[in-house]
């Protein structure tokens, strides 16, 4: 009887301790408090240094293509996010000026745009199948206009490890924030 009760507390020991896993666990926390902006990032990506390019773009050490970056523009006539267009323009215009410009040999294709709200800020949601010459990608994109300027957090992977670690880089872009 002994043996049955220690069993007993013993898986319900296990399964509560199995809900007291964090759904960020495995990901780490990058700061920009010059720019104010912050995001978490997976374990096991590094920052790399691009000169004349995003502000920060970070990359998986084995899956190198799997990277993070984040663009700061100025915004003409210090427009709103809502007055840039609905998250569908921003998304059409985002895909044919940033992530497949003409000539690049890549075509994107806005697969989901949607507006999120947190708290006073609206941040528009972008998701895209890529297709290049050599591959296949998913990119997740979030875009939000603060201070005049519009920040652009991309996400990027291989379409091949896309139903693999889509939940995580779901995490990654929804922590995207911009203060």
């Amino acid at each position: 009887m002994l043996k049955r009760i220690a069993a007993l507390v013993l898986i319900v020991l296990s399964l509560s301790l199995q809900s007291c896993t964090s759904a960020t666990a495995g990901l780490k926390p990058f700061i920009n408090d010059y720019e104010g902006y912050k995001f978490l990032y997976p374990n096991g990506w590094i920052e790399v240094k691009v000169d004349n390019g995003p502000d920060v773009v970070l990359h998986d050490l084995i899956e190198e293509t799997e990277n993070v970056s984040v663009v700061i523009s100025p915004v003409p006539d210090n427009k709103t996010l809502k007055e840039l267009g609905t998250p569908s323009e921003v998304g059409y215009n985002l895909s044919k000026n940033a992530i497949a410009p003409p000539d690049s040999n890549r075509k994107a294709e806005l697969v989901n745009a949607e507006a999120r709200e947190v708290g006073d800020k609206t941040y528009y949601m972008l998701e895209y199948a890529v297709k290049l010459p050599y591959q296949d990608r998913h990119n997740f994109a979030s875009v939000i206009v603060r201070r005049g300027k519009l920040f652009t957090f991309n996400l990027s992977t291989t379409e091949e490890r896309w139903e693999r670690v889509k939940d995580k880089l779901q995490l990654v872009v929804n922590s995207f924030s911009v203060n």
